[in-house]
């Protein structure tokens, strides 16, 4: 939380009229506090942030929102053409387009907070050089925003399902803790990444590398059943495997075969969430400075 205290003329605070009274704002005296309370206290304009997000993203594009709903569609397409047709690649029964459609739907949501998180500071940077705000609400506010997106596009999934007569069973109830961990996620490594990319403008470029890499180590195209048991336990310490499972099995009654480490893996990425904001809160105070 930002210090703030009146003072006087001279410094003391024995001003002898308003006119005199000076207001400083001072860095937290405690530089691993996570600034909770001061997040808590601007909770609307975190609100502001998120709106203002949904509406800069599709102000000017011609399909709006229709883009949240293409996308998908037309990854599912290709995928289904080239894996489902072409390679053959197993859906452990379900239809193939089904199959990669829900995993799709939280990687989506992952990728999409994670990139737009980690540039948050950057693209902000005339806001950032001439208002006093807490600066975590910028990546905290775009990693939010994708939800917005997400439940739009997942009426693609709801539909798709009920094309093919799917009626997910109760494991449905648990689809939350899943859409949770992708935020998780997204926040412990998109607060990080916006921190850094404020000193190292590198980050913005390693970004999509990044995201491009981190998409094919999770079972999207494929079946986490096609890694080799030795591979397993290394392979789900990837959160986004449990994710991407864990959407499988709660609506298609899929195997969860990174199940054991789905725990581990998601209190690594809280913990990572809790090292990135004390990073973050020790370096904000340099942002308006060297953005």
């Amino acid at each position: 939380m930002m210090e703030v205290r009146a003072e006087g003329s001279d410094g003391q605070g024995q001003g002898h009229g308003p006119d005199q009274a000076i207001l400083r704002i001072r860095p937290p005296r405690a530089r691993t506090q996570l600034g909770l309370r001061e997040l808590w206290s601007y909770r609307e304009l975190l609100y502001f942030f998120i709106w203002r997000d949904v509406k800069v993203r599709y102000k000017q594009a011609a399909l709006g929102i229709a883009w949240v709903v293409l996308q998908p569609i037309l990854m599912v397409a290709l995928f289904s053409l080239l894996f489902g047709k072409f390679l053959n690649a197993p859906s452990n029964g379900a239809p193939y387009a089904v199959f990669v459609l829900a995993a799709l739907m939280p990687w989506q949501l992952f990728a999409m907070a994670l990139n737009q998180a980690g540039n948050s500071l950057v693209v902000n940077r005339d806001l950032i050089t001439k208002i006093h705000f807490p600066r975590i609400l910028l990546p905290v506010a775009a990693v939010f925003a994708g939800l917005i997106d997400f439940g739009v596009a997942f009426l693609v999934l709801v539909a798709l399902l009920l094309y093919h007569g799917i009626m997910p069973s109760e494991a449905v109830l648990l689809l939350p803790f899943f859409v949770l961990g992708a935020l998780v996620t997204a926040l412990a490594v998109g607060i990080g990444l916006a921190a850094l990319n404020a000193r190292y403008r590198d980050v913005q470029h390693l970004l999509p590398t990044m995201t491009q890499f981190w998409f094919f180590a999770t079972p999207i195209a494929y079946s986490a059943t096609l890694i080799p048991e030795s591979w397993r336990m290394l392979y789900g310490l990837n959160p986004l495997v449990g994710v991407a499972e864990g959407f499988r099995w709660a609506l298609l009654d899929q195997p969860l075969t990174a199940g054991p480490t789905i725990l581990v893996s998601f209190g690594l990425s809280a913990l990572l969430v809790v090292a990135s904001v004390v990073y973050f809160q020790r370096t904000a105070s340099t942002f308006a400075d060297i953005i």
